[in-house]
Parts: structure tokens; C-alpha cells; sequence
């Protein structure tokens, strides 16, 4: 990806800006190049000059092996701890940072409505659902940042954006019936205006790779893909090539057994007709 150089970096603009001045401090004090450091940490030397720029959050093992390489002790340990602070799960946070650079990004969800398509009273519910224990401001803070996700994904110049929605997400309540409804509307309302295009798989797909958990898919214009996977309160970044062109073809196959995208409109409005009756 393209990137301001880090000596034109202000390291005194967040933490993020000072690790990245600081690791780069370190290395030319200890004569590296970028590419390097990367031979010896296991990583691309632009990867490297990524954490130099601001561009990518610091990784807490990479910051363990760059402290033990240039003799740091524990500075830049310290510094990621600080750098890594965010509004979203961490687990998920380096995939949320990523979506802001993203060309086009696609979602499978087998039980739920894909975060950036949710209304505020669905992800609210959906909070107090998942932690129950939770204050309100615990819980506000999440609706927000979910909320805000959903707008900078949905602007017009957000990436390109694919969704694909199990039948059964379609019928689970979270939060009501009035909920529901003003949920599976939005998503209609969506569609029909083509920010994204929302596919509906079908309880009769049957089985298929993807019906564990969310899979999410990013590519760039200038970067390699990622792919993301999340489960029950964890998630995992993918970002090796093999396992990227799996989770690949595997949304490919997906895609290919939903249904079409006037079907899966009538099949959203038709689930919502019937929360208006219960």
C-alpha cells in the first residue's frame, strides 16, 4: 500500500506514530535496512516500513522480536500496548483498520446480519444478548462503533461490498418482532439501492464450508488480500496466501449456491411479513 515515508511521520500524532518513530529509530541505530529487519523478524521489509508509517497497528509478538533483535529491552512492548488501544474487540481490530483501506470486501453470516447492514435496535439487542452483564455505556459504546462501521462501509466512497445472509438469520428474533422488521427493512432498503449487493442463502443449500462462523474477504489495490474469521467471542486474521485462496474459494461456492439477488429480496421481505404477524 502506498504510504507517507516515515521520516515526514509527526511522532508526537498518536502512538501508533511513535512506535512507528521509534522502531525506526532503533533500527538505524542498529544499521538495518527495512528488508533487514524483516529477514531477521520473519517478515517483508514493507511490511516493516508499514509499522514505521502508522499505516498497521504494532503486533505484540513482532514487537517482542524487534525489542530482543535491536536490544530495546521492553520499549517497543510498551509502546504496542499503548498503539494497539481501539473502540473494538482487539481480536477484530486490526481487521476493522484494514476495512478502511479495503477495494472491495465481502461477508458470509450464517446466523446473524452482517454488523455494517444492522440497524441501531438490532445491534443494541444483539449486545445485551452477548453480554449480558454489561452497563449501558459498555453497551452504547459498542452500538456506536458498530453504527459508525456501517456508515463509513455503506458511503458511497466506501469499498465494494458483497454480502451473503443465511435464510436463518433472516427468522432468528433478536430483539422482537418491531426490531426485526425495521432490521430485514433496512437491509431491503439497502439492496434496492445498490450500495451493496445482499444475497440470501437458503435453509435448502444444505451444508457447506462457511456455515461455522462469519468469513469476512478483503482485497486492495495495492496490497495482498486478507481473509477474517470469527466465532464466539474470538476472531482470527488470515493473512497467509494459501489459506486467503481457501477461504476464497469457499465464499466462491457460497455465493454460487445463493440465490439470486430478486430472490433474495422477495425471500427478506417475505421474513419480514412474517415478524409483522407474530
Amino acid at each position: 500500500m502506498a504510504h507517507h515515508q516515515s521520516k515526514d511521520l509527526d511522532p508526537y500524532t498518536s502512538p501508533r506514530a511513535f512506535y512507528g518513530s521509534e522502531l525506526r529509530r532503533l533500527r538505524e541505530a542498529a544499521k538495518l535496512s527495512q528488508e533487514g529487519l524483516g529477514d531477521r523478524a520473519f517478515c517483508s521489509g514493507a511490511y516493516i516500513g508499514q509499522f514505521e508509517t502508522g499505516a498497521r497497528r504494532p503486533q505484540t509478538e513482532l514487537s517482542r522480536s524487534f525489542d530482543q533483535i535491536l536490544d530495546g529491552g521492553e520499549h517497543l512492548q510498551r509502546l504496542c500496548r499503548l498503539a494497539r488501544k481501539s473502540k473494538h474487540p482487539d481480536y477484530f481490530a486490526d481487521a476493522a483498520e484494514l476495512e478502511e483501506l479495503a477495494q472491495t470486501f465481502c461477508e458470509f453470516s450464517p446466523m446473524l446480519v452482517p454488523g455494517f447492514l444492522q440497524t441501531e435496535a438490532y445491534a443494541r439487542a444483539l449486545t445485551r444478548a452477548a453480554v449480558p452483564l454489561a452497563s449501558e455505556e459498555e453497551v452504547e459504546g459498542h452500538v456506536v462503533a458498530r453504527m459508525e462501521r456501517g456508515r463509513r462501509l455503506l458511503d458511497s466512497t466506501g469499498p465494494q461490498l458483497w454480502a451473503i445472509v443465511h435464510e436463518a438469520a433472516l427468522h432468528v428474533s433478536v430483539g422482537g418482532a418491531e426490531v426485526m422488521v425495521g432490521q430485514l427493512a433496512h437491509i431491503a432498503a439497502v439492496t434496492r439501492s445498490r450500495r451493496a449487493i445482499v444475497q440470501v442463502q437458503s435453509f435448502d443449500a444444505g451444508v457447506h464450508q462457511l456455515m461455522m462462523g462469519v468469513t469476512i474477504l478483503m482485497s486492495f489495490s495495492d496490497a495482498p488480500p486478507v481473509a477474517y474469521t470469527e466465532g464466539a467471542h474470538t476472531g482470527q486474521l488470515i493473512e497467509d496466501p494459501a489459506l486467503v485462496a481457501q477461504c476464497q474459494a469457499s465464499y466462491d461456492l457460497a455465493r454460487a449456491a445463493a440465490l439470486p439477488l430478486t430472490a433474495s429480496l422477495e425471500l427478506i421481505e417475505t421474513a419480514a411479513k412474517e415478524h409483522r404477524k407474530s
